[in-house]
């Protein structure tokens, strides 16, 4: 695809011609019809003179007798009965006074219109001080110009005979000029919306793409992009691909290091547990053991932590209540006091009715089963890491599940710590202990590994002050 550059240069170009074009078009047929209703106008001041005088009617108008028969049924009013009339034609009469002045006066003319469609508006006619007959007259073929009717018209002048007046080549359909307005309008509509698609097509291209790229760490996100898109955005898609490269290279050779790492201690950390065992005093044997399991847990939980970064476990759909059953049910198998809560019931926001402004609400069973798609071993891990915190920190842990649409949030309440929320948020970065847990074994990962896992599910890691400790909470997308 071309770049931006080229498209917007195209566009504008495109967009330009076609508005000239649109404009032309609607002034040229503007100027056509004007000349047209100006045409039909002189001739109706023309006719007037010729019916007057009796001089020669314009070019195109021609002027006939009634035969006796016709003459008869006008004089009746009978109009619809005359040659060329119909009973379901339409009769407009126009009266039109004479002229008065000082040297003569004129005879009043009288107009009898048969139109198969339309029933003229006499009532719009100019009629300003010191306006003549014939001006009258031209305005009158000036609106007949106005509409495609070809009517049929006849006219008497003072006691003179009826006669019938034919001008359809100065005021009939075939006479009138092709109306290109509506292809104009038409045309600017096109190239309008031709213009807000391709710049819409664009948008949601790069909005697609940062997209993407905003969630690229959730469950399910893509490895690489496709280089879709205006040339510029396929540069920046092949940046960012490039990027991911390095970036997931970089990850697996420091996982690759620390899997090393950690197999090469196995050894020496093997011979320092059996010299260890032969030290005769019981307390400089436990610390030595104590400091060989802590430095091989560290290797463990840093690598545990370069795994969750990598993304590697596949995600899969499964029954998050099943999941949080089978882990509290493994704590209370060896004694541990774990308790599984009964979920809430899930009050939804339904939407308007068209026939009542208030939301409706729908309340989801609580015994229901909540499916998400996600990592079972890294979202079992941080589950895990959350109860474990719970018992070290407080005396027993309260694991619930709460569930909407879009969400899942695994709740943890521990009983009895004396630290609050706030300080427990601080200590999600890597490596960070409270002051109180020195006596307690742990290296500073477990609550970075959770937020690392909750970022991967599109959610987030959080805390909250409760009545009997602080509760964690592990919230993730379900899709």
């Amino acid at each position: 695809m071309t770049s931006l550059r080229f498209i917007g240069l195209i566009s504008v170009s495109a967009a330009f011609l076609a508005g000239a074009f649109s404009v032309w078009l609607w002034t040229q047929s503007t100027a056509s019809w004007r000349d047209h209703q100006s045409a039909a106008y002189v001739a109706g001041v023309t006719l007037y003179d010729a019916l007057q005088n009796g001089t020669a009617p314009p070019t195109g108008v021609t002027l006939r007798a009634l035969s006796p028969e016709d003459q008869a049924l006008a004089a009746t009013g009978q109009f619809r009965q005359i040659t060329g009339g119909t009973s379901a034609s339409r009769l407009t009469i126009i009266p039109i006074s004479a002229d008065i002045t000082p040297q003569r006066i004129g005879a009043p003319l009288t107009l009898a219109i048969l139109s198969p469609d339309i029933t003229y508006n006499i009532a719009d006619l100019p009629n300003r001080e010191g306006q003549t007959a014939a001006e009258t007259t031209g305005a009158v073929t000036r609106k007949f110009a106005s509409f495609c009717s070809d009517p049929v018209v006849v006219a008497k002048m003072g006691d003179a005979p009826w006669l019938s007046i034919e001008g359809a080549q100065v005021w009939g359909c075939a006479a009138s000029p092709p109306d290109r307005r509506l292809l104009a309008a038409i045309l600017a509509v096109l190239a309008m919306g031709t213009m807000i698609t391709l710049a819409l097509n664009l948008s949601s291209d790069f909005t697609a793409f940062a997209h993407q790229l905003r969630n690229r760490r959730r469950v399910g996100g893509p490895t690489r992009y496709d280089a879709t898109g205006p040339q510029e955005l396929r540069d920046i898609v092949t940046a960012v691909n490039s990027y991911l490269e390095v970036e997931r290279d970089q990850l697996a050779s420091r996982a690759a290091v620390l899997s090393g790492v950690s197999h090469d201690l196995g050894t020496p950390a093997t011979r320092l547990r059996l010299r260890a065992a032969l030290i005769p005093d019981k307390e400089l044997r436990q610390k030595f053991e104590n400091d060989i399991d802590t430095m091989t847990g560290i290797i463990e939980s840093v690598l545990t932590y370069t795994n969750a970064e990598m993304n590697s476990e596949a995600p899969r759909k499964l029954s998050l209540t099943s999941l949080v059953d089978a882990v509290v049910a493994d704590y209370q198998d060896v004694g541990q006091p774990v308790m599984l809560q009964q979920a809430k019931e899930v009050i939804v926001q339904g939407g308007r009715s068209i026939f009542m402004s208030r939301q409706g609400q729908g309340v989801v069973p609580s015994e229901h089963d909540i499916i998400v798609f996600a990592r079972p071993v890294a979202l079992q891990r941080a589950i895990t890491n959350l109860i474990e915190n719970a018992l070290k920190y407080g005396r027993r842990a309260h694991v619930s599940i709460a569930a909407n649409a879009r969400t899942a949030t695994v709740v943890i309440e521990d009983e009895g710590t004396q630290t609050s929320a706030q300080d427990i948020e601080a200590l999600m970065a890597p490596f960070q202990r409270g002051e109180d847990t020195a006596t307690i074994d742990g290296h500073g990962l477990g609550l970075t590994i959770v937020a690392t896992i909750a970022k991967l599910h599109g959610g987030s890691l959080a805390f909250e002050d409760v009545s009997g400790g602080v509760a964690a909470k592990l919230e993730i997308q379900r899709n």
